[in-house]
């Protein structure tokens, strides 16, 4: 792979990453929360990973795993390798620091209603250490999918920064609760993000060199159990805490009506 082939999957991992600044400055200027867009945003964004990860990803992984093992071996290896993907997410759930949800819906009323307190520093550092864990696997992901296809890359980094923004409303509104600095909780929040693109630059200097083609099939359905497990986990629940169910699902369901259009127009 050259350097003008890595460009493009760099940039995609690094602008998902950084749109926790997004929502980092949503958070620190806006002044109420629009939460039927958020809603449908991240509703719309788990669409997209559920739709990606089941009828492109999956189904890529199969073809060139079952082009050198054969169908029947090819479909065993793929499912054993998306679950693979589930489990690491699963754990790295587990083990992250939780002193609060670091993907609970926060509302922008919220920097308002609070005294600022500095006992609450600690709980937006450890929001911003379990965001950055989350994103380090995200953005393997990114990175993995757009070397592989560049176009679909681009759907997956749309949907990982979407998800991103309310991650980074979720730092931002901590810190400044404790610190009273917008520029701290901005900050904070974007460092967060950075963890991605450092993901990106660990799967090419680690996988890459090793690539051949059972690899990068079970890479991609690592990825789509990944972000199956990030759609249900993390953005529905959150679609819902912010009180439109219905407008959530109608987010999926648009997100998978894109995604598909899209892929035929590609096609």
């Amino acid at each position: 792979m050259t350097h003008h082939s890595l460009l493009v999957p760099l940039l995609l991992t690094l602008g998902a990453g950084l749109a926790t600044g997004i929502g980092s400055t949503i958070a620190l200027f806006a002044r109420r929360t629009n939460k039927r867009l958020l809603s449908f945003s991240l509703g719309l964004s788990g669409g997209v990973m559920i739709y990606v990860s089941f009828v492109e990803l999956f189904q890529q992984a199969r073809e060139a795993i079952a082009a050198d093992y054969g169908p029947r071996t090819g479909a065993g290896i793929t499912t054993l390798a998306f679950f693979g993907g589930v489990l690491l997410i699963g754990i790295i759930d587990r083990l992250v620091p939780s002193v609060e949800n670091p993907h609970e819906a926060h509302k922008l009323e919220e920097m308002t209603e609070r005294p600022k307190n500095p006992k609450l520093m600690r709980m937006g550092l450890m929001t911003a250490l379990a965001i950055a864990i989350h994103n380090f696997p995200e953005g393997i992901a990114t990175f993995a999918t757009a070397a592989e296809d560049p176009a679909l890359g681009v759907a997956i980094a749309v949907a990982i920064a979407i998800h991103n923004i309310p991650e980074g409303i979720a730092v931002s509104v901590p810190v400044f609760y404790a610190t009273g600095s917008r520029a701290k909780a901005f900050r904070l929040s974007l460092l967060s993000g950075l963890a991605e693109p450092v993901g990106a630059v660990l799967a090419y200097f680690l996988l890459m060199p090793f690539l051949s083609p059972l690899l990068m099939g079970c890479l991609l359905a690592g990825v789509a159990g990944i972000m199956v497990f990030i759609s249900i986990d993390e953005l529905l629940p959150a679609a819902r805490e912010y009180g439109e169910a219905h407008t959530s699902i109608y987010g999926v369901v648009a997100g998978m009506a894109v995604m598909a259009g899209s892929l035929l127009l590609l096609g």
